[in-house]
């Protein structure tokens, strides 16, 4: 039996759905119509696998708990032959922050709730409790591994296992399509929404502002979308409590516009992320 193997069964053990990963951090196509990725490796849920086969038989569909399919025949080449054990994180009802470089660690220790952390050959997993869909790019350096999706198994990491928090959902979800209505004024979309306050000091709220602003500044592409998300992020962490200023968002709104963003838009992408949250 391959120490792949052997990891494998202990993981789904513990109810972690797993799968062997070949070179190149590549799941094996476990049938003669999936060999070399032939069927473009997308998995239907929904019916037969895009193969045609019978049921999923590759990628993150493949990983399972089950311990007569991990050591069954027809993955015992697969685990002889495997670089590496993945498993499913949304299966586990997991969710992983995929940090690929010191930047996006940096990042991530400054704007994410501190949680279990596995470091990478380049960087760190964040893996919380709880799971979102799957997006990639979400930032530089930053993916979103969660339903649809696989990850290395690198060991089981140091800290405690975070509930996933809305900073880190906002990372994944897209700008909705702005209301066909008048633009509101700056003051109009705020106001004190009577929630606990969460912050310590001034500071705290100071720094996030800080940091978002920082964000927006240093997006390089997909600036309209970087807008958004870090609004969302903002309004996340310190919307609830009506401690954030004209001046705080000011702030955030001249950032913006000096990327090339629109008066407008700034106030759309703010009023969507108020509505996005309930707020």
């Amino acid at each position: 039996m391959s120490d792949h193997l052997r990891t494998a069964l202990r993981l789904a053990a513990d109810g972690l759905p797993v799968l062997p990963l070949r070179r190149g951090k590549l799941p094996f196509g476990n049938c003669p119509t999936c060999a070399r990725n032939a069927c473009g490796g997308r998995p239907n849920m929904k019916a037969a696998g895009a193969c045609g086969c019978p049921a999923p038989c590759h990628a993150w569909a493949a990983a399972t708990t089950n311990p007569h399919v991990i050591a069954s025949p027809a993955w015992t080449s697969a685990w002889r032959h495997a670089a590496a054990v993945a498993y499913h994180p949304g299966g586990a009802g997991l969710t992983v922050v995929d940090l690929d470089d010191p930047a996006a660690i940096a990042w991530a220790r400054n704007t994410l709730p501190a949680t279990r952390t596995v470091t990478t050959t380049r960087g760190e997993h964040w893996i919380y409790q709880g799971t979102m869909p799957s997006a990639n790019a979400v930032r530089p350096g930053v993916d979103i591994k969660s339903r649809a999706a696989y990850a290395r198994w690198l060991g089981h990491g140091t800290g405690f296992t975070a509930p996933l928090a809305d900073s880190v959902r906002a990372l994944a979800v897209k700008e909705p399509a702005a209301p066909r209505r008048a633009a509101q004024s700056l003051t109009g979309s705020l106001g004190g929404r009577g929630g606990a306050c969460p912050h310590r000091t001034p500071t705290y709220l100071d720094r996030g502002v800080a940091m978002a602003v920082q964000r927006i500044t240093e997006a390089r592409s997909a600036v309209h979308a970087t807008v958004y998300r870090t609004f969302l992020a903002v309004l996340s962490t310190h919307g609830r409590c009506g401690c954030l200023t004209d001046t705080h968002v000011t702030r955030l709104f001249t950032a913006a516009q000096a990327k090339g963003e629109s008066a407008r838009h700034c106030t759309d992408a703010w009023t969507n992320a108020l509505t996005t949250l309930g707020l």
